[in-house]
């Protein structure tokens, strides 16, 4: 199985969400869940994990390790030096168990080239980066999951969930 990640954030807080799903050319999640979570650290730049990863953990507990890897939005390391980033301290507080694949819309500075992933018709590319599962399966994954666009539908559909229980 595998679980998709997002978080958003409002005024107060954040909803984390997740969809899971069993293979990775699905297009419909077989679970969705998302939670509130009340106080968030404040953004630091360079340290984007402290904010997001208890959110992460928080929703990751709604789906009780029914899954064998995880997709997050943003990055596994940063850079050519490969700097721990959100996907590693989410590894690392998984106990290296459970492979996490990171998955930016943008580039961060330095990121490698061999990182790039184009879907669809699009010129942009995905960034994908791993731990635990090697960059060329992540980056093969990815690009097999379903939807004809540069974002897969997977990721559009945790995205939305988050957004629209934040509506609520």
């Amino acid at each position: 199985m595998i679980l998709c990640v997002d978080v958003y954030y409002r005024d107060e807080g954040a909803i984390a969400g997740g969809v899971l799903f069993e293979r990775w050319e699905d297009d419909r999640p077989v679970r969705e869940a998302t939670c509130h979570i009340e106080q968030v650290a404040d953004y630091a730049p360079g340290k984007f994990y402290q904010r997001e990863l208890p959110c992460i953990i928080a929703i990751l507990h709604d789906f009780d390790s029914s899954f064998d890897v995880v997709v997050i939005d943003g990055f596994v390391h940063l850079g050519t030096k490969r700097t721990p980033g959100l996907g590693w301290h989410l590894w690392e507080k998984m106990g290296r168990s459970i492979p996490v694949i990171g998955v930016a819309k943008s580039a961060f500075k330095g990121t490698p080239s061999e990182s790039a992933v184009y879907r669809g018709k699009s010129r942009n590319p995905l960034y994908v980066t791993s731990v635990g599962i090697s960059l060329f399966e992540a980056k093969a994954r990815i690009g097999s999951m379903a939807g004809p666009h540069r974002i897969p539908t997977l990721l559009k559909v945790v995205d939305r969930l988050c957004r629209m229980a934040a509506a609520d």
